[in-house]
């Protein structure tokens, strides 16, 4: 009998392609994960998902799952994995996190105004000199009116009906 001869692989040749082994572990730890990203897409309002970078096909299942329930709805975001294997994922991740950390902003807003609330009545006129000189779009005498009554309520223990219009105005004129 004729021995076979075996294929050898010639290192030095820059033709061959280099292999690249990939685990049957790290093959399902990637699927698991796309199928979270599917999973954070059907979580999303039709507004936010709007504004995900999706194809059509995509789009389809995801608005299809977000009608489903239960055993259907967990093999409908196996199908949106399946689908997102087979496209580039990180613009989608990008896009998440854009939506994610727009909202993160938006709360740290909120508290660097309430902490701006607390320092207009504590200190007075000196905060409000430099929150005119960064909003000049504020209206100062309204702002001292809000003030006064609000340290008036805080001494005769009345409901912070002022504290809370402070807040309101400064969101209303800051944050638009």
């Amino acid at each position: 009998m004729a021995k076979r001869k075996k294929n050898e692989f010639d290192w030095e040749d820059e033709e061959q392609e280099e292999i690249i082994w990939v685990s049957k572990s790290e093959i399902k730890r990637d699927a698991e994960e796309l199928k979270k990203l599917g999973e954070q897409l059907v979580n999303l309002t039709k507004i936010n998902l709007k504004k995900i970078p999706l194809e059509e096909n995509l789009l389809d299942a995801v608005e299809l799952a977000q009608r489903l329930q239960k055993e259907a709805r967990r093999r409908q975001l196996q199908y949106i994995g399946k689908l997102l294997r087979n496209i580039d994922p990180e613009p989608i991740k990008e896009a998440l996190d854009k939506l994610e950390n727009k909202h993160q902003q938006q709360q740290a807003m909120l508290h660097k105004l309430e902490l701006t609330r607390d320092e207009l009545i504590d200190k007075g006129d000196d905060v409000i000199n430099t929150l005119m000189e960064e909003y000049p779009q504020l209206d100062r005498q309204h702002l001292r009116n809000l003030i006064r009554v609000a340290i008036k309520e805080k001494e005769q223990n009345k409901p912070p009906k002022a504290y809370r219009e402070i807040f309101q105005y400064l969101k209303a004129a800051i944050i638009q």
